[in-house]
């Protein structure tokens, strides 16, 4: 009996961990094409939350994006509710399978993502500044465009497995002057 019980919670930890297949979405419309999206300024709003969901952090960024010899870059400033600010330029590449590639600074190796209908799931590992250390925490990140001007961000941190919180990010297309 013991043997059962340690098994069922070891199978719901693992599956808590899943994420839904982005092909569950291939049939949502607007289709979100990250290249199409992001190129010229983008403002987002966010915010962290503990796994408690006490909201820890509040952000702006404010994303400049262009095309590069066939590489998206995303220059993204931050400002926290601190009044700390933070720089992060992503590198991304789409892939010939329809796949996407990125590197930032802060990104250990390169960052995964798939996309199908509206949405793109990107998954990678952030160094993360925290009190004067660093941390290496898992990124499952999974976006969904809402429609042409408006995408929203959901990202879920961990670190070997164990979830530390949230990051939820509002994105709003500005329009050309």
């Amino acid at each position: 009996m013991k043997r059962s019980a340690v098994l069922l919670g070891v199978s719901m930890l693992l599956g808590a961990c899943v994420s839904p297949d982005v092909s569950h979405y291939r049939n949502e419309q607007p289709a979100f094409d990250p290249a199409s999206y992001f190129v010229g300024t983008t403002d987002a709003w966010g915010m962290f939350q503990k796994r408690s969901g006490e909201v820890v952090k509040r952000f702006r960024v404010v994303v400049k994006g262009r095309l590069d010899d066939g590489r998206l870059i995303l220059d993204e400033s931050f400002r926290y509710s601190d009044g700390s600010t933070q720089r992060r330029v992503w590198i991304l590449v789409k892939q010939p399978d329809g796949r996407w590639q990125g590197t930032a600074g802060d990104v250990v190796g390169v960052a995964r993502g798939e996309g199908a209908g509206n949405a793109l799931h990107w998954q990678y590992t952030l160094r993360l500044p925290v009190d004067g250390s660093e941390y290496e925490v898992a990124m499952d990140d999974w976006m969904y465009l809402i429609d042409a001007d408006t995408l929203v961000n959901r990202t879920r941190m961990s670190k070997l497995g164990f979830e530390l919180g949230n990051v939820t990010l509002f994105f709003r297309k500005r329009q050309k002057d």
